[in-house]
């Protein structure tokens, strides 16, 4: 477990609004998760400075200090595995039941049986290649829901065994799809209005295996190779691919390219 200094959790929990620490329930955790998708952005700023300069030992952000002190001073976010840590601390810190999870974003593997268990039943391990996305469950009065550092789509996601659930905001649409003893999750793409599925996996897994997952995404990912940056606003999500920005309401999207200066 990744030590934090002291007054850490203080500070971001005053910079994501907060004049004391939300009430472990489900009030505080939707008022907490939704200060975090309003205000940390899912990016990979930081990954690619240290790709291009080749910069030695691990990438940045993967321990929680290092993702929230980076945050506080920059305002930059992280992939899904520093981000998700990044959470996971802050969670964690205000009391919650909040536990590390897998999953396989686009489902590359549907075809396997799938070992996630909202009861928290440990699962057995697949082909590890197939776990390419870090979420958190925590668990409520009983019940799980999913936060996720990636979707960002601004509520708690209900995780029920055998139940089908849809959040209809037209922004950030979420899906529930149960799969067997696990869960697809489609949610709303930043580009258009389409969605992309996301099959949760192996629950609980620990910081190193995510720290671990980061390392190996070295050697592939989409998010090596172009600026990726993403964040919402009241109404609208705002996203760079490379020198593309998209704008995303309810009433569509719209993108524009960039010349240099502009970007």
């Amino acid at each position: 477990m990744s030590e934090l200094s002291p007054g850490l959790i203080e500070r971001v929990l005053e910079r994501l609004g907060f004049a004391a620490e939300p009430g472990i329930d489900r009030a505080g955790l939707e008022a907490l998760y939704a200060a975090w998708c309003r205000h940390v952005p899912f990016d990979n700023v930081r990954k690619r400075i240290a790709l291009l300069e080749c910069a030695p030992g691990p990438l940045p952000g993967g321990r929680p200090e290092d993702f929230l002190g980076s945050w506080l001073e920059h305002g930059t976010g992280g992939t899904c595995w520093p981000s998700s840590n990044g959470l996971h601390a802050l969670l964690r810190a205000c009391g919650f039941d909040v536990r590390r999870v897998s999953a396989s974003m686009f489902d590359r593997d549907d075809h396997r049986a799938c070992g996630f268990d909202v009861r928290r039943v440990s699962a057995s391990m697949f082909d590890r290649n197939d776990h390419n996305h870090g979420s958190l469950v925590v668990r409520l009065a009983g019940e799980a829901v999913l936060v996720d550092s990636s979707m960002l789509n601004g509520a708690p996601i209900p995780l029920r065994r055998g139940v089908e659930a849809v959040l209809g905001d037209p922004v950030h649409p979420i899906r529930v799809e149960p799969v067997e003893a696990s869960f697809r999750i489609h949610w709303g793409m930043s580009q258009s209005h389409d969605t992309l599925p996301c099959r949760l996996m192996d629950d609980p897994v620990d910081e190193a295996f995510y720290l671990e997952r980061y390392e190996i995404s070295r050697g592939y990912s989409v998010f090596n190779n172009a600026l990726y940056a993403r964040r919402n606003f009241p109404g609208r999500l705002v996203s760079f691919v490379g020198r593309t920005r998209f704008e995303k309401t309810a009433a569509g999207v719209t993108n524009a390219e960039l010349a240099p200066d502009a970007l």
